[in-house]
């Protein structure tokens, strides 16, 4: 089978649709004949888009043997409807969460009316998929196919070599401490500055949350003119242009005295920083909240945290349900109900399997061979 792959969405740009992109494309490079069109580091994303028919079609003369196309998103993947000379092939795209749920008219209307025409629509997630139901997608022309996590090498770290890295390197002292791990970017609905007001206070003492993730800079002019719009033309740029929508809201809670030695920020971090952290957490924690027009696709950070051994607390929110398999690799707690997490959390009385039970879970479920093999028998039935 021969294949073009088109995406937008690749590295080095960092994040989850990223990396599954780069996993899916390079994983089917060993089961197929793979090509690729993909915005480059620099190149000019308006100039990618303009010149896609013309490139998708020198691409596929070039090469007569390609019977499908796929886009790794819904936005790039509607641009294409508009293109000429190369209606032969499938067409077939991977939806993400936001790029459903997106809360604007014209781009719903824009975008699922062309979804419709796709001959397969590939959702991350079961949640994704419903949300693509509801705006018209017929069920047939679905199939779910989760994304996979990056294996992670055995960890060998101690909790006091934790403890010393994180006061040599960022003077927090976690010595006797019980530590708490949340990671992302700090947008609504991953929920951080809910739970720092609403459950940490109710947490014993001994707790502290050590957040992981971009400290965004909002105090440059165009931050505090943003900041100045009414919410409901704010929101929509906050969601199209991933900003953090959580930030302020963050930055006044920690100003407080009672936050201040509980909660702190490292900033990004290496992946092998993260996987020792993780290792010897007592619980990472995925607080999400349901916040209208936007959702979380698929819980990855969820599966990225249980497979160096995490336990792992999250919302039963949006997509991280099909990451999270309750009493298997985590405990699922309803979204914005701070007393579940607080009892949860105070007083653990699950029965979740130990740390290598969890990891192992996690790996059989949700390797990236397994997700590219499913691609490939998706594209082989169309």
């Amino acid at each position: 089978m021969e294949i073009l792959f088109v995406s937008h969405k690749y590295p080095p740009a960092i994040g989850g649709m990223e990396n599954q992109s780069f996993e899916l494309i390079n994983g089917m490079k060993k089961l197929a004949r793979v090509h690729t069109l993909l915005l480059g580091a620099g190149e000019n994303r308006l100039q990618f888009f303009l010149s896609l028919n013309r490139r998708i079609r020198q691409l596929c003369k070039a090469n007569p043997g390609i019977t499908v196309i796929h886009f790794n998103d819904a936005l790039v993947a509607s641009v294409s409807l508009f293109h000429t000379g190369y209606a032969h092939l499938k067409r077939t795209a991977t939806v993400h969460g936001l790029d459903v749920v997106y809360p604007n008219l014209l781009y719903r209307r824009f975008v699922f009316h062309g979804l419709k025409r796709l001959d397969l629509v590939i959702p991350v997630s079961q949640a994704t998929a419903r949300a693509c139901t509801r705006l018209g997608i017929p069920p047939g022309n679905l199939l779910v196919i989760n994304n996979g996590v990056d294996e992670q090498a055995p960890r060998s770290i101690t909790r006091e070599q934790a403890d010393r890295l994180l006061q040599n390197r960022f003077g927090i002292d976690t010595g006797g401490r019980r530590l708490l791990v949340a990671m992302g970017r700090p947008v609504k609905r991953k929920g951080f500055s809910w739970f720092i007001k609403n459950v940490l206070p109710q947490l014993d003492p001994a707790f502290m949350l050590l957040l992981i993730g971009p400290i965004p800079n909002q105090e440059h002019i165009g931050g505090r003119i943003f900041r100045r719009l009414p919410a409901f033309a704010r929101k929509p740029f906050e969601l199209m242009l991933a900003l953090p929508s959580d930030e302020r809201p963050l930055q006044q809670l920690l100003a407080k005295r009672p936050y201040r030695h509980r909660v702190f920020r490292t900033g990004k971090l290496s992946r092998e920083v993260i996987g020792n952290l993780l290792s010897v957490a007592d619980a990472f924690v995925m607080p999400n909240i349901e916040v209208s027009g936007d959702m979380e696709g698929f819980g990855l950070v969820c599966l990225e945290a249980s497979i160096c051994g995490a336990r792992v607390l999250a919302s039963a929110s949006g997509g991280i349900p099909d990451a999270i398999s309750d009493g298997e690799n985590g405990l699922l707690l309803p979204p914005g109900d701070a007393d579940s997490w607080i009892r949860a959390l105070n007083n653990p009385s699950d029965t979740l399997p130990g740390a290598a039970s969890r990891i192992a879970f996690t790996r059989r479920q949700f390797s990236w061979e397994k997700m590219t093999k499913e691609y490939l028998e998706a594209f082989s039935r169309i």
